[in-house]
């Protein structure tokens, strides 16, 4: 016999309403249940907890589970999550992309869509339908260990990196081939905790959640129609993200009208019991994680017979239970799982890895490695560079390049270097193909370990560095060094990477320092020392080969910086739209001092910084209304010259500073952009526009509101004041 929910000419909400009405307390109960796959006993609950969800599903599992699931009372499919943050990076056949710390130094959001879009395809021909990404969180402290997840530290970009992600994951159609869904997250703050520690609370007040940590979010939801979220570990101002009713409730379902679902992250709701001491039993824990409004349970095998124990005994209705197993159903039947696609096809798991996923991987390689410092050392002769050293831990290290959540990360449970060797091409590598084509050769020395010590190797690189011709110094942190659970007080180089850098130095021979790391480091002594600086943060499998190109001139770099550098931890935190600090500027109008007596004010490297090749110039800022009445959009221009003679591409950076408003605001705020490409000699027009909405503050009364009055336009090529100009404009009462 066929139900109507069972018939896929019907509309999902009919076929939802019909499979609702046919399930049992614990069958709905069970679809809030996300169980993980690695576990056996999880697994062997499947039918008598009715689970909904697995996460982490490998190899053949989610074939055997949905064939399992496909013989139980009401033949409900199973959802399947997994962690595919940069790439499908948990299938060996899979293509890498740079972590999203990386690839967001591009400022390419069609870059990120077409990276969604691949993740999306090849994820979904494993088997899965759902990635836990991307990550929104504001890389704010550097300490943080998980910096590297995120698109850095302006929301406002990351709401835009972000939503290009999740229309590249989400596409269209959900039961296309290239369609999952995505999952924003850590919902809402969880970079922000104390002191840099991982998942610890979160010192934050509900206008600053307004006006910096929910933007992201909100875009999210309501410009990319985000499938789901995730709530965070953290506290803020001692309540858990998992029981906050505001956040995920009133503002992610009501105001933001989020027709998705929320999922806790790991064990949040056991979390609450065991570890935040808010609840006494898992029952209670299970309790307010319902009143909350999270919908489904990761990891947290007690929430499934507290829950029904709970809707038994009268103390939660049951309409609360069925919202959230409404929600979960609705995304089943719109990824097509009761229908055409409860099994993955074969024929697309073969085409994981295609040549033009790997060649995209390239490109966003390329396009994420920024050009930090450069005394005419680059780009190398292609004809007179005859001898090349390359030294450093990260030189010839695959899973240092690939970054985390990738096989050797602690969530792959695999330490395996040889995942992706294949398809992986570190620095030494590039620079070893590049001497065949060129006929330079090249030498390795490691010289020292991002831990340990090795003064044989130091005498070694020192001596080989008088015999060449150039030094490429990679060095950076480990995956030890990086990622949950591993945040850091220090961020100098760690291990003996600075002796190695001094040890090349002294030999006279230039030395072209290569940041490869999660994060932002603590390097001045090295960027004084070297005569180039590159960051490639952890720049993917393709990340060697692209440097390699950069180094010798094959492609005019155009990445700029996502994230400020500090030069001490002790300046920490350093990012570029900061409030005006009252004794710092009394103190630079008397006798110039900043604010700390010990350490400049500015970082070591800005927030939208980043060289090229070639040069450019900006002149001709022109307003072209600057006189906004209520709801009109500021339009402005700017003319840009490559006065250089190599082709390149610049990112055009506006900002802006509201002068006079009823609450303190920062000193600037970037609210446009553009990649403009520009011949060598080329001078363009380009026009921009910043959106009316976007030159709102949140008040004291924590309404939204742009407020009448004086405002600053800045356009530049970072968010130095000496690389903008300016203009003023006006909004009209």
């Amino acid at each position: 016999m066929t139900h109507p929910y069972q018939n896929p000419e019907l509309s999902v909400s009919e076929r939802v309403e019909d499979l609702l009405s046919r399930m049992t307390v614990e069958e709905k109960v069970g679809q809030m249940v996300q169980l993980p796959a690695h576990d056996q006993e999880h697994v062997d609950n499947l039918e008598s907890m009715n689970v909904g969800s697995y996460l982490h599903c490998t190899a053949d599992q989610p074939q055997r589970l949905q064939e399992r699931a496909a013989k139980t009372r009401l033949g409900i499919p199973l959802i399947f999550g997994i962690d595919a943050i940069h790439g499908h990076c948990f299938e060996d056949g899979a293509t890498v992309f740079p972590t999203q710390l990386s690839a967001s130094c591009s400022w390419d959001k069609d870059l990120m869509e077409r990276m969604g879009r691949v993740t999306a395809f090849e994820t979904r021909a494993s088997g899965q339908h759902w990635t836990f990404s991307p990550v929104l969180c504001v890389g704010r402290d550097p300490r943080w260990g998980r910096v590297d997840e995120t698109y850095g530290e302006d929301p406002w970009l990351i709401g835009e990196l972000a939503a290009a992600t999740i229309t590249g994951y989400q596409g269209n159609d959900f039961k296309s081939d290239h369609s999952i869904l995505a999952c924003a997250k850590h919902y809402v703050g969880y970079g922000e905790t104390l002191g840099g520690r991982d998942s610890y609370e979160a010192d934050t007040s509900r206008r600053k959640l307004l006006s910096l940590f929910l933007p992201p979010f909100e875009k999210a939801v309501k410009q990319a129609n985000c499938a789901t979220l995730m709530t965070g570990y953290q506290s803020i101002d001692g309540e858990p993200c998992t029981t906050n009713s505001w956040l995920l409730k009133t503002v992610a379902k009501e105001n933001w009208g989020l027709d998705g679902f929320i999922v806790t992250d790991w064990n949040n709701v056991g979390s609450l019991h065991d570890k935040q001491g808010v609840a006494a039993t898992y029952k209670e824990a299970s309790y307010k994680a319902l009143l909350g409004g999270n919908d489904m349970m990761m990891t947290t095998p007690e929430f499934y017979q507290s829950a029904i124990d709970l809707v038994n005994e009268g103390v939660i209705d049951i309409a609360l239970i069925e919202d959230s197993a409404r929600r979960i159903l609705e995304a089943k039947f719109k990824l097509g799982l009761f229908d055409e696609n409860r099994f993955s096809s074969l024929e697309n798991k073969q085409k994981l890895g295609s040549d033009e996923a790997w060649e995209l991987s390239l490109e966003a390689s390329r396009k994420s490695l920024v050009l930090l410092k450069n005394d005419n050392i680059l780009p190398l002769s292609q004809t007179e560079t005859k001898k090349v050293l390359v030294v450093g831990p990260n030189a010839d290290d695959v899973i240092a390049l690939l970054g985390d959540w990738s096989f050797g990360s602690m969530q792959a449970e695999a330490v395996n270097k040889y995942f992706h060797q294949d398809k992986t091409t570190t620095p030494l590598a590039g620079l070893q193909q590049l001497s065949e084509q060129f006929g330079f050769d090249v030498e390795y020395v490691k010289g020292a370990d991002c831990l340990d010590a090795n003064f044989e190797q130091l005498a070694q690189a020192k001596e080989a560095a008088k015999q060449a011709d150039v030094v490429i110094a990679c060095v950076g942190d480990t995956l030890k060094q990086n990622g949950e659970f591993h945040d850091r007080a220090n961020l100098d180089l760690s291990g003996y990477q600075n002796e190695l850098i001094d040890a090349v130095c002294e030999s006279g021979t230039p030395v072209v320092g290569v940041l490869v790391a999660s994060k932002p480091l603590t390097v001045p002594k090295m960027v004084e020392q070297c005569a180039a600086i590159v960051s490639t943060f952890n720049a993917g499998c393709k990340g060697g080969q692209a440097l390699a190109e950069l180094l010798f001139g094959l492609y005019n770099p155009s990445g700029k910086l996502t994230i400020s550098f500090p030069h001490h931890v002790g300046q920490v935190p350093v990012y570029y739209n900061k409030y005006k600090g009252w004794h710092a500027l009394l103190e630079a109008e008397l006798d110039n001092q900043e604010r700390y007596i010990d350490m400049p004010e500015s970082p070591l490297f800005a927030f939208g910084e980043g060289l090229s090749y070639t040069q450019y110039a900006y002149s001709d800022l022109t307003l072209m209304n600057p006189m906004l009445s209520a709801g009109e959009d500021l339009k402005f221009s700017v003319t840009i010259t490559n006065t250089g003679s190599i082709d390149g591409v610049e990112i055009v950076q506006a900002y802006f500073n509201d002068l006079f408003s009823s609450v303190t605001t920062e000193i600037k705020n970037l609210r446009a952009y553009e990649r403009v490409e520009l011949k060598a000699g080329e001078s363009k027009v380009v026009e921009m526009t910043i959106k009316f909405d976007d030159l709102a503050l949140i008040n004291s009364a924590l309404e939204r509101v742009v407020e009448p009055g004086a405002f600053e336009l800045m356009v530049g090529s970072s968010s130095k004041d000496a690389d903008l100009m300016k203009a003023n404009f006006e909004v009209t009462a």
